[in-house]
């Protein structure tokens, strides 16, 4: 490897031309992710796609920024051969970066709230990874900085590079795939949108990819309980702190640098108990197994169709089906795990089955 400062540097690139080479192959060897339908009266008019991101090569939709996140530390010159990759996780970017780290030799160090689900944590391990788990998840960020720094390693950080890593222009991005897949439907330019915010990046991407090609499409960004980022939309203060999510992947407890509320036009904040009854429903309906974000994001997405359907407009409505459901068999699928939580299931099922069954949208029917 050469060393910073001697002349040859910057002609000695064999490694990260290498590296360069290896995550592009990796992308190039997987195929696009699907786009379901799901199964709504058709007399409603309305709609309803599900993007599943569950299918890329690391089982969730954090595939994608952790590719970015690799590509965007490579070509700055931050990761370079034998660089220890860190990042502060609630555990599915971490499986994705544990898995580009392994596809180019590097160390990686997860930084997780001790909460996190067993299942994320065998996947880092399995794909060479250290889990370093902290007891308090506000510290994550601190934590992940200070391991990086003693081992003169490179900090992902994909709170804050996650909407500038990400080539919202297009390159096969989630907005760009997305709308591909839809134009041979019956309404290819959908009235929403609908994703969760984690780091924001992804509708960061989405918002501004809507703004560049024109597209009359709105976005609705479905904030879980206890997050910070629906009460700073609506008042515009960027210091609000919350207690955090207990949906993981999405919400947080502060409102990160990459979330870009400019871009959103309009939050739905979603109760814990109605995440985990529409996970459960949608994997019923659906015929696959999704996790609690999924659930948070079908919440919005039918109460937003419920809204076309009593306004007597046609059109369509797209989220995204983040990750698999079995990585939360021993948490949001456990009966005495949610029971333990103090979440009641039965009055948000009860809005989805009644929703099914009429167009309606009546909370605890």
């Amino acid at each position: 490897m050469a060393v910073r400062g001697d002349p040859g540097a910057a002609h000695d690139r064999r490694w990260l031309d290498w590296a360069l080479s290896q995550v592009e192959a990796d992308s190039n060897r997987s195929a696009d992710t699907h786009l379901h339908v799901f199964p709504l009266p058709p007399e409603w008019g309305v709609s309803l796609y599900v993007k599943d991101e569950s299918v890329h090569p690391t089982g969730s939709l954090k595939h994608r920024l952790a590719r970015s996140l690799v590509l965007y530390g490579l070509c700055n010159g931050w990761i370079e051969e034998g660089t220890t990759l860190v990042e502060a996780s609630s555990g599915s970017t971490a499986v994705s970066e544990a898995y580009f780290a392994r596809l180019l030799g590097l160390p990686f160090v997860a930084v997780m709230p001790a909460t996190t689900v067993r299942e994320k944590c065998e996947l880092i391990e399995f794909y060479g990874g250290r889990c370093h788990l902290v007891d308090d998840p506000g510290t994550i960020y601190a934590e992940a900085e200070r391991l990086a720094a003693e081992s003169g390693g490179h900090y992902l950080d994909q709170f804050t590079y996650a909407e500038r890593a990400t080539d919202w222009r297009g390159n096969n991005n989630i907005a760009e795939s997305m709308f591909a897949q839809l134009g041979r439907e019956p309404h290819p330019v959908p009235a929403w949108v609908v994703v969760g915010a984690g780091t924001g990046g992804t509708s960061a991407t989405i918002g501004r990819y809507l703004r560049l090609n024109q597209l009359p499409a709105s976005l609705c960004v479905v904030d879980p309980e206890g997050s910070a980022f629906e009460r700073s939309w609506r008042t515009g203060r960027t210091d609000v702190t919350a207690r955090g999510s207990r949906i993981e992947g999405i919400g947080r407890p502060r409102v990160e640098p990459s979330f870009v509320p400019e871009v959103v036009d309009r939050m739905i904040p979603v109760p814990d108990a109605a995440s985990v009854a529409a996970m459960r429903w949608g994997t019923r309906h659906l015929g696959r197994m999704v996790g609690g974000s999924t659930g948070t994001n079908l919440w919005g997405a039918c109460q937003l169709v419920a809204e076309l359907v009593a306004a007597g407009r046609t059109g369509s409505v797209v989220t995204l089906l983040c990750d698999d459901g079995h990585r939360y068999a021993h948490s949001y699928y456990d009966d005495a795990w949610v029971g333990s939580r103090g979440w009641d299931l039965d009055p948000p099922t009860r809005t989805l089955e009644h929703f099914m069954a009429t167009g309606a949208w009546v909370e605890g029917a």
